[in-house]
């Protein structure tokens, strides 16, 4: 993940002050709450992001619907390296917890790799 002090202008003070020692410390590299608007509309995305405990962890929502692929994505770009891989993962129902309807999160493993299918599984890459 990428230290969170390069994401001030996005940084949420007044979420940060009422979710302070939930998510992080109040505007440090460890977590912290954000809002970044969406490249779809320019309405804001709420971005609770923390990377304790072994983990890289974003979570992304919007008032009235899940976020998109495009809006998850450029979350992606904006809080990871580009050399890093994040997922989503989709538990079994037993374990699923939702606090949010409309809450996507991105997971990152900080002490290994995150296994991925060969290229050819996925598809066949643009030959642009």
């Amino acid at each position: 993940m990428k230290p969170l002090g390069k994401l001030e202008q996005y940084r949420d003070r007044y979420r940060e002050r009422h979710v302070y020692g939930v998510y992080g410390v109040y505007g440090g590299d460890e977590g912290g709450a954000f809002s970044v608007p969406s490249p779809i509309d320019r309405k804001p995305l709420t971005i609770i992001a923390s990377n304790g405990e072994g983990w890289d962890h974003v979570s992304v929502s919007r008032p009235n619907r899940c976020p998109n692929w495009i809006e998850l994505e450029h979350v992606k770009r904006l809080f990871f390296e580009e050399h890093e891989t994040a997922m989503q993962l989709h538990v079994p129902s037993d374990d699923h917890i939702s606090v949010h309807d409309f809450c996507l999160h991105l997971w990152r493993p900080q002490e290994m790799d995150i296994p991925r299918p060969p290229g050819w599984m996925v598809g066949v890459k643009n030959a642009d």
